[in-house]
């Protein structure tokens, strides 16, 4: 509704409504309206940054391009503002038998959500992708676009995004490419207990020459403290790749997580 409309509607409210909101409100914390909203002295006492992370370590398992079992470490940490959100995760995976390297892939991303209101956001993302047997040396891929918090509860989360962006890539061979591409995101989250929460993360990057798509679902459980069980499934696709090259690796992950 047109901001206007609305404080001439709010002006012509009757009176005697307005004298006993005021009533109301008197029991209440002192507050004041910052850019459209009301925050009260609580709210303004608390920090406008917020740090949290997580960090991995456990058993994975590979299929695909790479058929191993090795060592899974992972890192995440996040910084939450008043209208910002930050948060950098890198994933490493390294295994060698015999003197002969069998996994040999880094992960990282890193992203900025900005909040438009409540319910809307803008993002940008960064992302890094080096894997010795993928085809491919590297892969640059960075993106903007809209966020929407679709469900928006404490116990259960829905975010949608769509954006647009670019991929350089170099393959083993030397050659390097870049292209355009459209993205389009979804991300659940879903407290099915008081320990117990569900993550699906679903990504699809649509180049003009690839098209990379991600899922990840994954089940943590808190054992004690900081201190949680997860179980992971991971599956990327790629719908073109370098000749020798599988379209679709997989990764089953159960870590031990330390939260903080």
């Amino acid at each position: 509704m047109n901001k206007n409309v609305l404080f001439v509607l709010l002006a012509l409210s009757p009176l005697s409504s307005f004298a006993k909101e005021v009533a109301i409100d008197s029991t209440k914390a002192p507050s004041e309206t910052v850019a459209g909203k009301k925050v009260t002295d609580k709210e303004k006492a608390k920090p406008n940054s917020k740090w949290s992370g997580e960090a991995e370590l456990g058993y994975l398992k590979t299929s695909g391009n790479t058929d191993t079992e090795s060592l899974h470490t992972k890192g995440k940490v996040v910084n939450e503002r008043t209208d910002w959100k930050h948060q950098a995760t890198i994933e490493i995976i390294n295994k060698d038998e015999n003197g002969t390297s069998t996994a040999d892939k880094t992960f990282v991303t890193g992203k900025s959500d900005y909040n438009i209101d409540d319910l809307s956001y803008l993002f940008i993302t960064l992302s890094y992708e080096k894997d010795k047997f993928s085809g491919y040396d590297y892969q640059y891929t960075e993106s903007i676009g809209y966020g929407y918090h679709l469900i928006k509860q404490a116990d259960l989360k829905l975010d949608l995004e769509v954006g647009a962006g670019a991929r350089q890539s170099k393959l083993s061979t030397g050659t390097s490419t870049s292209e355009g591409l459209a993205k389009g995101a979804a991300d659940l989250e879903w407290k099915f207990s008081k320990t117990s929460v569900l993550t699906q993360h679903l990504s699809v990057e649509a180049g003009e020459d690839n098209t990379i798509s991600r899922s990840v679902t994954a089940v943590k459980v808190q054992v004690v403290g900081n201190l949680s069980a997860k179980l992971s499934h991971s599956i990327k696709n790629s719908s073109d790749v370098p000749v020798g090259t599988k379209k679709t690796d997989t990764e089953t992950v159960v870590t031990l997580v330390y939260s903080f």
